[in-house]
């Protein structure tokens, strides 16, 4: 998938994520991350979204994630649903995303 424009999913909301996805001029990912428990969790909910973001075949894109202390799981459907949205894809595969490991 190639990311076409800015796109949001998520709110600031405790125990929610907000996930921001916008094209990348330098075609790479880049992760900056603003938690409540960054120093606990920081390093997993940047684990969740790089394997996120690999399992739907993005290489670049500039991921901006704001955490008020969301599980894995919220992580994981609000990066899918941003990246959705950026790529302008309303397609989703369910059972594939069903095999992925994150």
């Amino acid at each position: 998938m190639e990311i076409k424009k800015y796109a949001v999913a998520g709110t600031t909301e405790s125990s929610d994520i907000m996930i921001i996805v916008e094209p990348s001029e330098t075609n790479e990912v880049a992760i900056t991350l603003d938690s409540s428990v960054e120093k606990q969790y920081g390093e997993r909910i940047e684990e969740v979204i790089v394997t996120t973001l690999h399992n739907l075949g993005i290489t670049s894109a500039k991921v901006s994630a704001v955490d008020k202390g969301a599980l894995d799981c919220t992580i994981e459907a609000r990066t899918v649903t941003a990246i959705h949205r950026a790529a302008e894809n309303d397609s989703y595969n369910w059972k594939e995303m069903d095999s992925w490991n994150v």
